[in-house]
């Protein structure tokens, strides 16, 4: 098992890359730590939900590959 560990830059790279179909970015608190991580759809063939929010870049990226999924399944009906 690897112990490397990925930014958040690093991260939020990765998954603009694989999901291109949303905006996606790091929410803030007010406080100015860090926050959620969101996606916001921009291509309907990517999602279905217009707007997706999770607590980690995991959690993310695994709800994205489910958008995709559904996407993709709604246009081959």
């Amino acid at each position: 098992m690897s112990t490397r560990t990925i930014t958040e830059e690093q991260a939020l790279d990765a998954l603009r890359r694989e999901y291109p179909g949303h905006n996606i970015w790091r929410a803030r608190r007010r406080d100015g730590s860090p926050g959620d991580w969101c996606a916001t759809l921009h291509d309907a063939s990517e999602g279905i939900d217009p707007t997706v929010i999770r607590s980690s870049a995991g959690d993310l990226w695994d709800e994205l590959a489910q958008e995709r999924r559904r996407a993709h399944s709604r246009g081959s009906l």
